[in-house]
């Protein structure tokens, strides 16, 4: 064989890797789908590449790549953006031009990116907060919060609570002219997970005397107990987030030691003493039918206590929301939560969804049948517009 025979072969087995991905049938758009996703396959394969070398971490690399999405607080003609703190933390506010005829909604948005990555600034979370602004005639807080690797949990969730406590006092409500008692929360992946913490947090707070009205979680990430639930088993390499880059950021969420990861791959990470908590996540009695798909439950493999001694966060209900007993998940607001189905994380949203309706509390759930993960932030695609129309339209009935 020639080489350029053979460089040419070597080419094209690299463009149909990068450049083809089979999709469902009920996929819309699927050369934009493929398009992005051999952006995100090449943006994440140059970062193992750089951290396999010892150049720089993985998150690194990926954090200074998504760092050129990032925009300017730019004002256009309906919404004024300005950048602030909030007790300290960096926050991005969206407020309507238009004359507010009485006290506005108030909306707290929290970023996702796996506790890794983005910010408040990323183009597509500004575009989402400017228009949700706009049609809602809402203020908007997008929130940002320390991120690992440099820092884990709880620093994260903390950041969050604290900027929205700050947002709560009656005089931040009353310079940005929001209603008290139409305040809501909500946030996407890694965003969906803090804002179901913080909302809990909120219920064990003597302090707090304004209350959430509602809460929105998109495709959350609500657990790290059970990484092979059929959502993982279905989407193991789906577009995306695939099953060990989503195991990778709950990892880095916690640690940067490595071996954590590989017990969460070989699911082997729960220790024996843990084992009642896998009630909670007990997907045989929490999923409907159509979502099990003939997948058969298997009673979870148990490890030893060393890593749970070690970082003990992977159990802590604070970053595992699904782990919250009935008590506490009754006295939560109003919800709504999408989920996608081609998502590792389908499964946790649905799990919550069930949870939350069995503790009594009311839930909208949105399952996007032809979605995948981070649908919401592609606006340009049918699917991005439509959920995101249906998102809107839900906070406008509901906050």
């Amino acid at each position: 064989m020639g080489r350029k025979t053979l460089l040419l072969l070597i080419v094209g087995v690299l463009l149909a890797y990068y450049g083809y991905t089979p999709l469902p049938d009920n996929i819309e758009e699927p050369w934009k789908v493929m398009w992005i996703t051999t952006h995100v396959k090449t943006l994440t394969h140059l970062a193992l590449f750089a951290e396999l070398l010892g150049i720089t971490h993985f998150i690194n690399t990926v954090v200074f790549l998504i760092s050129l999405q990032e925009v300017p607080p730019t004002s256009d003609e309906n919404v004024t953006v300005t950048e602030t703190t909030f007790n300290n933390i960096p926050v991005r506010v969206y407020v309507p031009k238009r004359k507010a005829e009485t006290l506005r909604r108030g909306l707290f948005y929290i970023h996702g990116g796996g506790w890794c990555l983005g910010s408040a600034a990323m183009l597509n979370y500004d575009s989402l907060s400017r228009r949700t602004a706009d049609r809602l005639d809402a203020v908007v807080v997008s929130t940002n919060y320390r991120l690992a690797p440099k820092y884990h949990f709880p620093i994260q969730l903390e950041d969050v609570y604290n900027s929205l406590m700050w947002f709560l006092r009656q005089d931040v409500l009353e310079k940005y002219g929001v209603n008290p008692e139409r305040i809501g929360i909500s946030g996407d992946s890694a965003g969906g997970n803090l804002a179901a913490a913080v909302a809990q947090q909120l219920l064990d707070d003597p302090n707090v005397k304004i209350k959430l009205k509602i809460q929105a979680l998109i495709y959350p990430a609500l657990q790290a107990l059970d990484m092979d639930l059929p959502s993982y088993q279905e989407n193991t390499h789906f577009l995306f987030l695939t099953k060990s880059l989503m195991i990778r950021f709950w990892s880095e969420y916690f640690t940067t030691d490595r071996s954590l990861e590989k017990a969460m791959l070989s699911k082997q990470h729960v220790p024996v003493e843990s084992s009642h908590l896998f009630k909670f996540v007990n997907w045989s009695s929490l999923l409907p039918e159509k979502f099990k798909k003939g997948h058969l439950y298997s009673s979870p493999i148990l490890g030893n206590s060393e890593l749970a001694k070690k970082y003990p966060g992977f159990l802590d209900v604070r970053a595992a929301p699904l782990l919250a007993d009935d008590n506490k998940l009754h006295g939560l607001p109003l919800t709504y939560i999408i989920t996608c189905q081609y998502d590792v994380l389908r499964d946790d949203g649905i799990m919550y969804a069930t949870r939350l309706r069995n503790a009594g509390v009311q839930v909208t759930h949105n399952h996007i049948d032809d979605g995948f993960h981070g649908v919401l932030s592609y606006y340009e695609f049918k699917i991005g517009y439509r959920t995101e129309n249906q998102y809107i339209r839900w906070l406008n009935e509901n906050l």
